[in-house]
């Protein structure tokens, strides 16, 4: 990568499963962005949707997510960052075009992937001594991963199954077309 990007400010969508390492990716990503010399600004979409309780209707606050999306991303964009990169979950189209519509600049989407059964081994890690935060999990997580299959939102995928995360970063970087001139 260039030391500094200078292009207009687009957003990278990191979307998966429970457990496949959204957020780990994200902050890998961002990390060679900072590198790199690219301002840039990472999300975790799950902290911007985190209100208790979710109205009817909208059982992962998709709205507040919306509207706290429009607010931050504008104001990184303001300071100053060319690459937004999110952490989060998308699980239909118009919520993607809604989210694009929020971060206000050009989204491109890419989905993580992971055998269910490495993924189900990482929730037995991350939810040990917690049967039923474990077990919503596993279930989330298998009838997610369904849905994004169904869903088919994503421009590119990355296998996260034995992929070191920095790996996974740098396929995720090429797949976006953010990395120029770096090692692969």
């Amino acid at each position: 990568m260039r030391t500094a990007d200078r292009r207009a400010p687009a957003a990278l969508l990191i979307n998966g499963t429970v457990g496949v390492g959204k957020t780990t990716a994200a902050d890998e990503v961002g990390g060679l962005l900072a590198e790199a010399g690219v301002p840039h600004a990472v999300l975790d979409l799950d902290w911007l949707r985190r209100a208790w309780p979710a109205p009817p209707g909208d059982r992962f606050n998709f709205a507040v997510l919306l509207r706290n999306v429009r607010s931050v991303a504008g104001n990184y964009v303001d300071a100053g960052a060319t690459r937004l990169v999110l952490a989060g979950v998308i699980e239909q189209r118009t919520e993607r075009e809604r989210l694009a519509e929020a971060v206000g600049v050009e989204l491109t989407a890419c989905r993580l992937r992971a055998d269910l059964t490495a993924l189900h081994r990482r929730l037995a890690q991350r939810h040990q001594g917690e049967p039923e935060a474990l077990r919503w999990h596993l279930d989330r997580t298998t009838e997610l991963d369904g849905i994004l299959d169904r869903a088919a939102l994503d421009d590119f995928t990355i296998d996260t199954t034995d992929t070191p995360a920095s790996d996974v970063a740098l396929s995720v970087l090429k797949a976006a077309g953010w990395q120029q001139g770096a090692a692969s």
